[in-house]
């Protein structure tokens, strides 16, 4: 096991709040040793449940090409050991030829088989930044199908604190309509059962989850299901289209990976104290009510070992 890449929950990413930072482009799309899995399970999805990974409104391909050819200009400049160009597309060394499923000839489909990321395309018009194509193979308990068509106001709404007519509503909105040439990213984290990567959540499972707040861990066994799932996002507006791409890169760590950072002192404190921070309102969405305390002892049983 590796140590973590991200460790927003040391306090520099805080949970339920905007954060977002000046990204340099060198660093916009992030390529480790999990790609070709990645790009594996990707492709058994799109094969398996094309319709709930893959979603475009008409009008959109153009936009969908950008992105493409976005990526095949700097995924071989700044990773030329992993792609390669041939006369007419960008390659991932080591993978199969083409696409899979029935989306043969979406190009958005086609760059997200280049990296980890899903990539999602958000279009402005009278009713705000909405949600016109996304290929989202890696969900973070959320459905593709029921944002699609949505403006930003009311994918957010179930967030505690971001629904329509907050302030960090607002200011969403205003972030989305002032970028121009520059990107930005954030960093979101979350603790799942299990390393899956595909981990959708429908509204009413959310509302369910909510009521009932079932454990995650119901055997007790925190050690070996608990995986810390950081969420690394960017935001960057197209310079043909005007429409903004928003990148989701999933990482998923053990949570016991911890014990072997060079700071987990600090980090397992800091995590602890996160969760602690968090009111019941925060803790349903985030589905850690009836286990926070547990996560927390652990935590703190890491910290004070170190």
């Amino acid at each position: 096991m590796s140590i973590p890449t991200h460790t927003p929950y040391d306090g520099s990413s805080k949970l339920f709040s905007i954060g977002l930072k000046p990204l340099d482009f060198d660093g916009w799309i992030e390529v480790d040793g999990h790609l070709l899995p990645y790009l594996a399970e990707k492709r058994r999805l799109y094969t398996e449940i094309p319709g709930s990974v893959f979603v475009e409104e008409d009008g959109t391909r153009d936009a969908q090409r950008e992105v493409l050819d976005l990526l095949g200009a700097h995924l071989p400049a700044k990773y030329p050991d992993i792609y390669r160009r041939s006369s007419t597309r960008i390659e991932v060394i080591g993978t199969e030829a083409g696409t899979a499923g029935g989306f043969s000839d979406a190009p958005l489909v086609a760059a997200s088989l280049l990296v980890q990321e899903d990539l999602i395309l958000m279009r402005r018009d009278e009713s705000g930044w909405r949600l016109v194509a996304g290929s989202l193979c890696f969900p973070s308990s959320w459905s593709l199908i029921e944002k699609f068509g949505r403006p930003l106001q009311e994918i957010h709404a179930p967030v505690p604190g971001f629904g329509p007519g907050t302030r960090p509503a607002d200011l969403i909105n205003r972030m989305f309509d002032g970028l121009q040439g520059q990107a930005v990213e954030r960093c979101n984290w979350s603790i799942q059962a299990g390393d899956a990567l595909y981990h959708p959540l429908s509204n009413l499972q959310r509302i369910d989850r909510a009521t009932h707040r079932p454990s995650k861990f119901s055997d007790g066994d925190i050690d070996a299901r608990a995986f810390i799932r950081v969420e690394r996002q960017t935001l960057r507006k197209l310079p043909a289209s005007r429409d903004v791409l928003f990148t989701i890169r999933i990482h998923l760590d053990p949570l016991v990976v911890l014990a072997r950072h060079p700071d987990r002192a600090r980090l397992a404190a800091s995590f602890a104290a996160q969760l602690l921070a968090l009111d019941e309102a925060q803790l349903d969405y985030k589905g850690m009510t009836s286990d926070r305390d547990r996560l927390v002892a652990f935590l703190n049983q890491m910290a004070n070992a170190a």
